[in-house]
């Protein structure tokens, strides 16, 4: 649902049920809040819940909010399980916004370990796959849906000592755009985002001497994200949406 307040489109999540897998990251946690703002109904899914109800006690003790239990979102049982006690909390589930991923790399393809390899593609697309495959007969049944994916500027090209990362991020594009042409007769949009650089903790401990203004930041990207799952979003599908700031 979206609305006009004078001029600004005001977009509104009211009683909609939202999940948000990898929620304790920074950019889950953002978009948890923002939509929290918008009226939504939220699941936060993690694996390391605990630091959910640190981060966010208020969501924790609220009957409008579900923190689930630690969630493995690599593991197709694991995040079977989880879905259906969100489904059997709010009785379905109207937008999936996959956060959970992650960043490896470093070292050229020929010194990679085979662990790395694993470890991107699991976690950066296996995740997807199966979240996916758990929520999207919930929303199919209701004939309504919205899933928004997380993928990266690096997977519209490869570059040296990171190939496993843009690999997993180009499969999060395939996925979005199968599962579009696949969904959008059924009333289920699909969408992706493509972040630059994000500004988190993490990225400045990790590149100290780089200039933080061009990296886009956490909430930015969140407010993509919370229009792709607004109704304003309803005649996207398929889309990977550039949200790089100035990097």
């Amino acid at each position: 649902m979206f609305r006009f307040e004078g001029e600004r489109m005001k977009l509104d999540l009211t009683d909609r049920v939202v999940v948000i897998t990898g929620a304790a990251g920074n950019l889950g946690l953002a978009v948890g809040k923002i939509c929290s703002a918008a009226g939504a109904k939220i699941a936060f899914v993690d694996r390391t819940p605990d630091r959910l109800t640190e981060l966010i006690p208020e969501f924790a003790a609220s009957a409008e909010y579900f923190v689930a239990p630690p969630t493995d979102v690599t593991d197709p049982d694991s995040i079977a399980a989880t879905v259906e006690k969100i489904v059997s909390r709010f009785g379905g589930i109207d937008v999936l916004i996959n956060t959970a991923g992650g960043y490896r790399a470093g070292t050229p393809l020929h010194k990679t370990p085979i662990g790395d390899w694993d470890f991107m593609l699991n976690l950066n697309a296996r995740s997807v796959f199966l979240a996916c495959q758990s929520v999207i007969p919930h929303m199919l049944k209701h004939g309504y849906g919205k899933i928004i994916n997380i993928a990266s500027k690096a997977a519209l090209s490869g570059d040296a000592n990171q190939a496993a990362y843009s690999v997993s991020k180009t499969a999060v594009v395939r996925l979005t755009e199968s599962m579009a042409g696949e969904l959008k007769d059924a009333g289920v949009n699909v969408n992706c985002v493509m972040p630059g650089l994000i500004d988190t903790p993490q990225n400045r401990a990790a590149m100290p001497n780089a200039d933080f203004s061009k990296w886009v930041a956490p909430e930015a990207i969140a407010e993509v994200v919370l229009f792709l799952a607004s109704e304003g979003a309803r005649a996207i599908n398929g889309a990977a949406i550039p949200v790089y700031g100035r990097s």
